[in-house]
């Protein structure tokens, strides 16, 4: 063979290896790509369980938003209301305490925005008279398996409706009575849902009534409206609704903490409301019950769903009383899980000074 003959032939078999060579080095290319591919399933199947999983707080990715569209507070047989301490009247309604701060009550903070937000208490007032509610959010803890709380307080600011970045309700009512009155709240008092679609979020709901001091009927308006007891103002905590459940809170109260109960005729289930904000770092589990973070809470009032005789609550004393009103959804209730997110509920509340109508 010529020398021009065998430089073609040595040259045909290197174009043959090398051609060997790509297929090999593309085989394992489109292996690393199927490898790469699966393992994402995988983290994608891992992540949408723990994402769909049950459990309180509304956990990741879910819609936490609750419209509230009434607000009505109805007083009956001598006792007067008002939402300033100057108008007195028999009903206050949201639009008498949305307005008050730039008008007759410039030092009020109502917060009435149009949604609400799981939030958690343990009962503890600060010392401006403001019940410390914390908002919470669930994580996974640094190793990906388990489910985290961290909270951080809440503050309270002046504001309504879309303006509000409130996660609660929270506004101060005055009281005035002739003399020492018990009070009771009326049947048709408590949390209803709007419409049909009851998604069992207002099993999860709380209305808190903190009294913050009284003074002798005619006392100055400065007087009246400054009234704060601070760190030692009696709180009272109404769980209405104790007694029901939906499928899915059954589901969470022995899912997560371990407690069984059923749909209807249920009993008061205790919870442990948040004392102090959780750091991320901290890796509290969400079903921790932790005394540095966490304080077991006995509501002071409790009303099954639909009840039928008034309930007596706290007594005012002669004069006039300021009493701060809460309304929220507590995130560390059983009934405060994923199926429960969205909807509309109503508060309502009446008072009587009778024991039945």
């Amino acid at each position: 063979m010529e020398e021009k003959d065998l430089k073609l032939a040595t040259s045909g078999d290197e174009n043959e290896d090398e051609k060997k060579r790509a297929l090999l080095i593309a085989s394992r290319k489109k292996r690393r790509k199927w490898r790469l591919l699966i393992l994402l399933l995988l983290m994608c199947g891992t992540g949408t369980m723990l994402a769909t999983s049950t459990y309180a707080w509304f956990t990741s990715n879910k819609s936490v938003s609750v419209n509230t569209f009434k607000v009505n507070i109805e007083a009956k047989n001598g006792i007067q209301v008002s939402a300033d301490g100057t108008k007195w009247k028999s009903i206050v309604q949201t639009s008498d305490l949305i307005g008050v701060h730039s008008t007759t009550y410039t030092t009020s903070i109502n917060q009435i925005p149009d949604t609400l937000e799981p939030v958690s208490t343990g009962g503890n007032v600060d010392a401006n008279g403001r019940l410390e509610m914390f908002y919470g959010t669930v994580t996974t803890n640094t190793a990906g398996t388990d489910f985290i709380l961290t909270a951080k307080q809440s503050v309270e600011t002046e504001g309504n409706g879309e303006s509000s970045d409130g996660k609660f309700i929270a506004f101060d009512l005055f009281f005035k009575a002739d003399a020492t009155t018990d009070l009771y709240l009326t049947t048709d008092s408590g949390v209803t849902i709007t419409g049909n679609d009851d998604n069992g979020i207002k099993n999860a709901s709380r209305i808190a009534f903190v009294i913050l001091g009284n003074t002798a009927a005619g006392s100055s308006i400065d007087t009246i409206q400054g009234l704060n007891g601070g760190t030692s103002s009696p709180v009272h905590i109404w769980e209405p609704n104790y007694d029901v459940h939906t499928a899915a809170g059954v589901a969470a109260a022995k899912d997560t903490y371990g407690i069984t109960t059923t749909t209807e005729g249920g009993s008061l289930i205790s919870y442990s409301g948040i004392i102090k904000d959780i750091a991320n770092d901290a890796q509290i589990a969400l079903n921790s019950d932790d005394a540095a973070y966490f304080k077991s809470v006995t509501p002071s009032y409790k009303t099954i769903y639909n009840f039928s005789e008034y309930q007596q609550i706290f007594s005012l004393s002669k004069g006039i009383t300021k009493v701060r009103i809460y309304m929220w959804v507590e995130g560390q209730d059983v009934d405060c899980e994923n199926n429960a997110s969205g909807g509309d509920i109503n508060f309502d509340i009446k008072f009587s000074t009778e024991k039945n109508a």
